[in-house]
């Protein structure tokens, strides 16, 4: 098994490729050799701060090319089956950002041009400390029979400020929401508890072109009902709720880190010990997936697919 550092390409520096340039930057299992964005001015900026990398504007420089190992996509969801096929075809390895796809076809596509290869799907929830330790809570019994989880989304504006500069997230065709954010708790209900079917998705929108303003769905993963309700304009803060309810034990995680558990007197929180999961954590895994050594703490491209039938419902 090589040790040697793997070269990594990127494919979209917007919020999310940047976040991750950055760490790979700072990896010692990686080395950025290339990383591309459509937009000039960003891989102007980007080239001066990290003369070291090579930047571009044409993706096709990075997929496929020679001195890549591996690449990671972060660019709009409906572009990354035109990306991510050809670098599987090409013998590199592929870490995707979620949504998976939009259409059944890209879906379908992906997810046939994957098997066997490395590849993984970048969902923050799955090598998260919280994550952990409510599967294993599952899987010891101290839960009890699972009963029902809810999710709950509020936010006071869409897209959030840090995704400002990326106007399809706030797009009907390929953003909004369900996609961008109940995506990491649909892949967490699948992994937990079992693969979501819609029973009853409903989307509102106030704006005939804008991504939805509300949401509301019932499905379940196997006999456990599973609801949605997301909501774009209330005022306060952001929130995402996460709720396991538990014969023995319930479960809430909040703001994607905090965890409480409920046995009877109230929510009482869960002190996680060691590293929480992160982009860096992530890295490694994919990097021991690379190295033929795949992790079930990253998801693969079947899962990611599940959980993207689930949402297109909400689209259908």
């Amino acid at each position: 098994m090589t040790t040697a550092p793997i070269r990594l390409g990127i494919v979209g520096l917007g919020a999310m490729g940047r976040q991750l340039l950055e760490t790979a930057l700072d990896h010692p299992d990686f080395t950025v050799v290339h990383a591309v964005d459509l937009a000039p001015a960003v891989v102007a900026e980007l080239q001066a701060r990290h003369p070291g990398v090579r930047f571009s504007t044409s993706p096709f420089e990075v997929i496929g090319a020679a001195d890549v190992d591996a690449v990671y996509v972060a660019t709009p969801p409906a572009t990354h089956a035109a990306l991510v096929v050809p670098a599987f075809e090409a013998g590199q390895a592929v870490f995707c950002e979620k949504p998976l796809a939009v259409s059944d076809a890209d879906g379908s596509a992906m997810v046939e041009a994957a098997a066997g290869k490395a590849a993984a799907v970048n969902f923050s929830l799955s090598d998260r400390q919280s994550t952990r330790y409510v599967e294993q809570a599952i899987a010891d019994g101290r839960v009890g029979e699972v009963l029902g989880v809810e999710i709950r989304l509020t936010f006071p504006v869409w897209p959030r400020a840090f995704q400002s500069d990326a106007t399809w997230v706030g797009e009907r065709a390929q953003g909004g929401f369900v996609r961008e954010v109940f995506s990491h708790f649909a892949y967490l209900t699948d992994r937990l508890v079992g693969p979501l079917v819609p029973v009853q998705v409903e989307l509102g929108h106030r704006d005939a072109a804008a991504s939805e303003s509300a949401a509301y769905g019932l499905m379940r993963a196997g006999e456990v009902p599973v609801q949605l309700t997301g909501i774009v304009g209330a005022a306060g803060v952001e929130s995402y709720e996460w709720v396991l309810r538990g014969t023995k034990q319930s479960y809430r995680l909040s703001a994607w880190r905090d965890l409480f558990v409920a046995e009877g007197n109230g929510w009482q929180p869960v002190e996680l010990t060691g590293e929480l999961g992160s982009e860096a954590t992530r890295l490694t895994l994919f990097a021991q997936a690379v190295r033929c050594s795949h992790s079930p703490e990253l998801a693969d491209f079947a899962a990611a697919e599940r959980v993207r039938q689930v949402v297109e419902a909400f689209h259908r």
